[in-house]
């Protein structure tokens, strides 16, 4: 399988733990990634759709132009640029785009090109029972918390459309028990994690943290998981602060996606730059036999 690869830029900004991840368990995958180095970022839907559908335009010409399906390792890209290649089915629409913004580089947009996130490249490119031959390192029990988050989820008839119900809304389980783990839905599963409002609305955004990673916890999980480098951000780099919120002792480790598939495919912890999380993953760790916790 050939994708072209958007890897986005918090996956080499602030978390760069992210994107040798995602590259290294491809690669066991065998996915062949023709990387896109030379586009914008999304806007994470922040800028307007005037401002940002051309530059969306753009990266899925350049994708079309190569021949190739886009492939995301970010639920908030993988959510913009879909709903903007969905305005861009317009054909009237698509013309100005492409007169406008696109003429002046050479480029044309046709409306061809698929973008698929790597968690829908796993369960419907590859295949969760083909995954499971390439586990050396079952994950031994280990309760993991899914966590969607709200891009990748919304609006359902762009991301979740009828033809794949059902591998989308069951992907990240599906992955967690193919891997040898065991799936502990919390409530707040494909809710947004607070990390949109973490600048107008500190408060509110730390008790969506605590809410999530507690109820987590509280139903068992030994770790969370998420396909999207934001979520992160916030459900590991502001955890604490949501723990001094909300009175409460968290301590719930959050692995990026290709983080848990790699160390069931037996990459160690450094090679997956885990150590850069700032919520230890070491009672993971201990839990695969891969380090020893003090009691």
């Amino acid at each position: 399988m050939k994708y072209a690869f958007f890897p986005g830029c918090v996956s080499r900004g602030g978390c760069p733990e992210l994107y040798p991840s995602a590259v290294k368990v491809a690669e066991s995958l065998g996915f062949e990634l023709k990387e896109m180095k030379d586009v914008g970022c999304t806007g994470a839907g922040v800028l307007s759709r005037e401002v940002s559908d051309p530059i969306n335009a753009r990266t899925l010409a350049k994708a079309e132009a190569k021949g190739l399906p886009m492939m995301t390792i970010c639920s908030t890209c993988q959510g913009v640029l879909t709903q903007a290649n969905a305005r861009l089915q317009e054909k009237e629409y698509r013309d100005y785009i492409n007169k406008e913004f696109l003429a002046e580089e050479g480029l044309e947009y046709k409306g061809t090109t698929q973008v698929r996130h790597m968690l829908w490249s796993v369960v419907e490119d590859y295949g969760v029972d083909k995954l499971k031959t390439l586990v050396v390192r079952p994950l031994n029990g280990l309760k993991v918390a899914p966590f969607y988050g709200c891009y990748l989820i919304r609006p359902p008839e762009l991301m979740v459309p009828g033809a794949f119900r059902k591998t989308r809304r069951s992907a990240l389980e599906n992955i967690i028990e193919a891997l040898g783990g065991e799936a502990v839905k919390s409530s707040g599963r494909t809710k947004c994690c607070g990390f949109p409002i973490l600048t107008s609305n500190e408060e509110n955004s730390l008790a969506m943290c605590g809410d999530h990673t507690l109820d987590a916890k509280g139903k068992g999980a030994e770790a969370m998981v998420t396909p999207c480098p934001l979520c992160h951000l916030e459900l590991d780099g502001k955890q604490a602060d949501a723990a001094a919120h909300k009175g409460e002792k968290i301590d719930l480790p959050v692995l990026h996606l290709p983080q848990l598939i790699g160390l069931a495919l037996g990459f160690s912890p450094k090679e997956l730059n885990m150590q850069r999380h700032l919520v230890s993953t070491k009672p993971v760790e201990a839990k695969l036999g891969l380090v020893e916790m003090k009691v």
